[in-house]
């Protein structure tokens, strides 16, 4: 694709990393107060933690962001949660985030 959306509307908080918490890169969810944990497979995510350092996490709440896919998804609105480890999938439970570019592997949706 020869268009990039990188930088659209990011916004990123700082919160306690609870233990389950191990790396970059990976949905979460609130765990406590002002704490955020691991999301597991098919659990609603609030964002997605990009830096992991001395316990603390920060973590992209809303703009464009590009994830590991479980499979292709086709661009619009779509309801994501969790797929398990980094990755994000398609599910009826999921929060409705528009998707705007998808492969087999990776997807790239505004929070």
């Amino acid at each position: 694709m020869n268009i990039n959306f990188n930088g659209y509307g990011e916004n990123v908080l700082t919160f306690i990393a609870d233990s389950s918490l191990t790396a970059a890169g990976v949905p979460v969810k609130i765990s406590g107060d002002g704490t955020v944990a691991k999301c597991s497979a098919n659990e609603n995510f609030c964002g997605v933690c990009i830096g992991l350092r001395n316990g603390y996490a920060a973590v992209q709440l809303s703009g464009y962001i590009k994830m590991p896919a479980s499979a292709k998804i086709a661009p619009g609105y779509k309801k994501l949660a969790s797929g398990g480890d980094s990755t994000v999938a398609v599910n009826s439970s999921g929060r409705e985030l528009l998707v705007l570019d998808s492969t087999a592997t990776e997807v790239g949706f505004i929070l």
